[in-house]
């Protein structure tokens, strides 16, 4: 994933699969240019005898899969808003506060009012593993404080960006509430604006239990996702929200999960 100072040289349009290990409470990470931490799997999550809000969908039951979107809200989040809507799917927004939660405020007590989960992907981008402790706080307050001024609910999950965590960031985080929720597909949307390429990277790389990384700021990502929609559904997936993917178990602060 480009840095921050990259994707903010873009005027207007500023931002593998691994299969779930069953019953297995933690994996090792291996992302590209990450530090290695443990991570959780949500089907280990769900094997936990903690109760949760999941409404209809048990993920124990179904085959499901969470669509996740990074670094909005952005000027292509309205119409990714209707996609869900008209398609009656929930998605996790990860969002990033200078720039976007700033700007479009009312995307984002649009995305909590439409049932989406809202949480924090920190204020300016900046890699939290370079930063010092008070930094990093204050990377992931303050979108915690805006969101929930504008939701009325505190953030209970953040993505860090480019997915680096260390033990650092995971105690800062558990400090705050937040647990780490990574990914096992991306389209590296980031590189292309070719909507059909985006679109067969996620098939491509998508199975149970999945968190599916796309970038709504990008031109080349909104109009891939009804055609991602409408072919896992084929495949019998069920869309949730990271939450009711761990559900009935429920996601800890400071854990880091994928």
């Amino acid at each position: 994933m480009p840095s921050l100072t990259r994707k903010m040289k873009r005027p207007g349009t500023a931002f593998r699969a691994l299969a779930s290990v069953l019953a297995a409470t933690a994996a090792t990470l291996a992302l590209s240019g990450c530090t290695q931490v443990e991570t959780t799997a949500p089907s280990a999550v769900r094997s936990a005898d903690v109760q949760a809000r999941f409404g209809t969908v048990d993920c124990r039951e179904v085959k499901c899969i969470a669509l996740t979107f990074d670094a909005g809200p952005s000027e292509h989040s309205a119409r990714l808003l209707d996609i869900l809507k008209e398609k009656q799917v929930p998605a996790t927004f990860f969002l990033l506060g200078r720039r976007h939660i700033d700007t479009y405020p009312e995307l984002v007590e649009r995305m909590a009012d439409e049932g989406h989960e809202v949480a924090n992907h920190t204020w300016t981008h900046r890699i939290l593993t370079d930063l010092e402790p008070e930094e990093i706080r204050e990377e992931l307050e303050r979108p915690n404080e805006e969101i929930e001024r504008l939701t009325g609910r505190r953030p209970t999950l953040m993505r860090p960006p480019q997915g680096r965590t260390d033990g650092t960031v995971n105690g800062i985080s558990r400090e705050l509430g937040l647990a780490e929720v990574l990914w096992s597909v991306t389209a590296k949307d980031y590189r292309t604006t070719d909507s059909d390429l985006i679109t067969r990277r996620v098939l491509a790389q998508s199975s149970r239990d999945g968190i599916i990384l796309l970038h709504d700021i990008y031109d080349g990502t909104v109009p891939a996702v009804p055609g991602i929609i409408d072919a896992l559904k084929k495949r019998g997936y069920v869309f949730v929200t990271v939450p009711q993917l761990l559900a009935p178990g429920r996601a800890e602060p400071g854990k880091v999960y994928r």
